[in-house]
């Protein structure tokens, strides 16, 4: 069904003020004719249709009254407010009339208020007045009660001219704070003036207890009652301390007192004034030893009175005996500090850092078994800082390398002087020369090291660098010792006496030195000899041998000079007497340890062949003939064979031996085929790869049968093989010089035509 026009108008007003009411009903009946469509979709379904009526007008019947039921209850609640607001307005009302007319009242009664208000200033003058008649006998007895606490003071009553002190003490301060509270402060200055004789009081307790906390580990022994009596006193004027700071609304004069920290202060100056302030002292060992040791004995002491006594005597929150072991430690530090200040010895070095490393530590000091494990210096700072031990270590080590450096040179000098006496060096059991020399310098150099372990591994470690660098110096000079020693012996070959005996004893020194040096070595597992120091020992082994071979060498040059010679190639005995000079300094090279012993025989070896070929290719023979020729070779082969078995006999093998070179040379010119020459010059090259054109040259003018080309060729050959020394070729041609070949023709400077 639709709705007539006078509906619309009518809804229209009230969907326009309820959007939400318009759709709603839309919805209810959108929702109905669906309900509707849904029942009565077929004609038999009309019968029921008054039945649906029925219960649904039941149904709104009953929504309607619980609605209006509900519309009921609200209206009544707002029925009761509204009754209560108009009540409550009613009451504000009256209270507005109540406060204006109490209001006019006030008005009216003013007049009458400022007559209380002089009675009540009256009143205040009565109380203040009725007080001060009650503390006048006090102030009246002031002075008197000055005097008698004066008089406590000198009986050392302490606690009782304490408390008194307290009273006067109290009295003026209550005074002064009533003056503060009511801005008097002129008259301030009248009540301190009238109260003045209490700072003086104040000073003379004060000196009385400061001097017996600075007697306090004397007193806690023989009469602690007089110190815990100072305690108890600093306890009070603290607590009044707090008290006071707490209120924070007026401060006496004098106040914080602050007594317990001067009691810290005292004790603490006490302990460092006693004995780490004192006068200049001996910066040599023994002064500072004795020094140290009266350090240690004391602190120990001392602290044991602090643990065992002076604990007893205060309250458990000062921590005396960790104040007095931190004090002590402080203290030691800085004293520490002012002794490596002056200029102390190598002994008064080691000292210092053996004490403060090791014996501090220890259980003779502060580890001592009566002192733990209540003190305990681990968790405070080191007595001496890592940089100031490195800094003082290095000092140490200076020191100790002028003493080394002293020493050795000393050893130096009289080692020296027993080049020059005119008896043998000593020998060893085995018959060795050798001298002392050696054993002095390691037994000192590891006597330093070892004594530097025992402090710490860093100063054993420098001590050793240092002994390998004062070692390597004392090598050099050492070596120069030599040097001029050598140059006397040249001048006068009669000076040293004993002047080969000496070399040698010096070769065996340096073998033991080579041998002991590994030893100084803190860590065992690393025994590696450092290379400039080995370098070194390298150096005055080849100076001592090069100054035996020089003898040997002038006592050869006499019959070197003679070879060759037709005399020589007729039969003369001029290798024999080689050999005997040779086997004359071999018995002295057996003076001398195996390896040195080798060295020698086969640098001598050397230097015989390299005299031999010296002689053969600067002084060359030209054979004329293929007789003369084989003469040469038998020679050659006689020589070096008796030369190769003289060596054998003394235990040179033969493949250390440089001989071999005069069989290969022999094998040279004994050659009958000239044409074969370029393939045994290249054989001979490659073996000994120092030979030169100008060697080669000799050889072949030595056998006197080469022609121009041959020799073009072979010298042809070498240009185009050149060769290089293998490792450790030992050279046995290169020093030899042999005089180069005049040539036909040269224009001026250039190269040959």
């Amino acid at each position: 069904m639709g709705m007539s026009a006078e509906d619309e108008r009518a809804a229209s007003p009230r969907d326009e003020e309820w959007p939400e009411a318009e759709k709603a009903e839309k919805l209810a009946r959108g929702a109905a004719l669906k309900w509707a469509s849904g029942v009565f979709y077929r004609p038999e379904k009309l019968e029921g249709l008054g039945h649906y009526r029925r219960r649904e007008t039941q149904r709104n019947n009953s929504i309607q009254s619980r609605l209006k039921s509900t519309v009921q209850s609200y209206l009544e609640g707002v029925s009761a407010g509204l009754e209560q607001l108009r009540s409550a307005a009613q009451e504000v009302q009256g209270v507005c009339q109540d406060l204006g007319a109490a209001r006019w009242a006030l008005l009216d009664s003013a007049d009458h208020f400022q007559g209380l208000q002089q009675m009540r200033k009256l009143m205040e003058e009565h109380v203040q007045l009725a007080s001060v008649v009650q503390v006048l006998p006090q102030i009246f007895s002031v002075h008197e009660v000055f005097s008698h606490i004066l008089q406590l003071l000198h009986g050392q009553h302490l606690l009782e001219a304490h408390v008194e002190l307290m009273m006067v003490e109290q009295l003026r301060d209550d005074i002064l704070s009533q003056l503060h509270l009511r801005g008097l402060s002129g008259a301030q200055a009248t009540v301190l003036s009238y109260f003045s004789g209490l700072q003086d009081l104040n000073e003379s307790l004060a000196k009385q207890l400061w001097d017996i906390v600075g007697s306090s580990l004397r007193l806690v022994r023989e009469d602690p009652v007089l110190f815990v009596t100072a305690v108890r006193i600093i306890e009070r004027e603290e607590k009044i301390d707090d008290t006071l700071l707490l209120e924070a609304t007026f401060l006496p004069p004098g106040r914080p007192k602050g007594w317990r920290q001067k009691f810290y202060q005292v004790l603490q100056d006490t302990i460092t004034g006693a004995r780490f302030h004192a006068p200049h002292m001996d910066a040599e060992g023994p002064g500072l030893a004795k020094h140290l040791a009266a350090l240690q004995k004391d602190i120990v002491s001392e602290l044991r009175v602090v643990k065992d006594l002076m604990v007893q005597c205060v309250p458990a929150h000062y921590n005396i005996l960790s104040f007095c072991t931190a004090t002590y430690h402080q203290a030691l530090t800085s004293h520490l500090q002012e002794i490596l200040r002056e200029d102390l010895d190598k002994q008064g070095l080691f000292l210092l850092l053996e004490w403060a490393l090791r014996v501090y530590h220890s259980p003779e000091m502060m580890g001592h078994p009566d002192l733990l494990p209540e003190v305990d210096v681990s968790a405070l700072d080191p007595l001496m800082s890592s940089e100031l031990v490195d800094q003082t270590e290095r000092r140490y080590v200076m020191k100790v390398k002028a003493s080394v450096f002293e020493w050795m040179q000393r050893t130096l000098e009289v080692e020296f002087k027993e080049w020059f006496r005119e008896e043998e060096p000593e020998t060893d059991h085995q018959g060795f020369f050798q001298s002392a020399l050696p054993a002095i310098v390691m037994q000192m150099l590891n006597e330093n090291i070892q004594v530097a372990s025992l402090i710490t591994n860093s100063l054993q470690q420098k001590i050793y660098n240092m002994a390998l660098e004062e070692l390597e110096a004392f090598l050099g000079r050492l070596r120069e010792a030599l040097v001029q020693c050598g140059k006397e012996h040249q001048q006068d070959r009669a000076v040293p006496k004993y002047y080969i005996s000496h070399l040698l004893a010096v070769l065996n020194n340096n073998l033991a030195l080579s041998n002991s040096v590994s030893s100084l070595h803190p860590d065992t597992a690393c025994r590696e000899v450092p290379g400039s120091l080995q370098a070194a020992l390298d150096r005055m082994q080849k100076k001592a041998t090069q100054l035996l071979l020089e003898e040997l060498l002038l006592d050869l040059q006499p019959l070197c000079l003679q070879l060759p010679s037709r005399k020589w190639l007729s039969g003369s005995q001029l290798v024999g007497g080689m050999c005997e000079v040779i086997d004359k300094y071999a018995k002295d090279f057996s003076r001398v340890r195996k390896p040195v012993f080798t060295l020698l025989l086969a640098e001598s070896e050397l230097l015989v062949a390299n005299q031999y070929l010296r002689a053969l290719l600067q002084r060359k023979m030209v054979c004329k003939s293929r007789e003369e020729r084989g003469q040469l070779c038998h020679r050659l082969l006689q020589d070096a064979t008796q030369l190769r078995e003289l060596f054998c006999g003394l235990g040179l093998d033969r493949g250390q031996q440089s001989l071999e070179a005069v069989f290969a040379l022999r094998e040279l010119i004994y050659l009958k085929d000239p044409a074969l020459l370029t393939l045994e010059v290249q054989a001979f090259i490659t073996k000994y790869p120092d030979v030169s054109d100008e060697h080669i040259s000799t050889l072949l003018d030595i056998r006197g049968d080469v022609s121009k080309e041959v020799r073009h060729v072979v010298l042809e050959m070498m240009a185009q093989h050149p060769q290089v020394l293998p490792e450790g070729y030992r050279p046995i041609f290169s020093t030899i010089l042999v005089p180069v070949p005049e040539l036909p023709f040269c224009l001026r400077k250039g190269k040959c035509a």
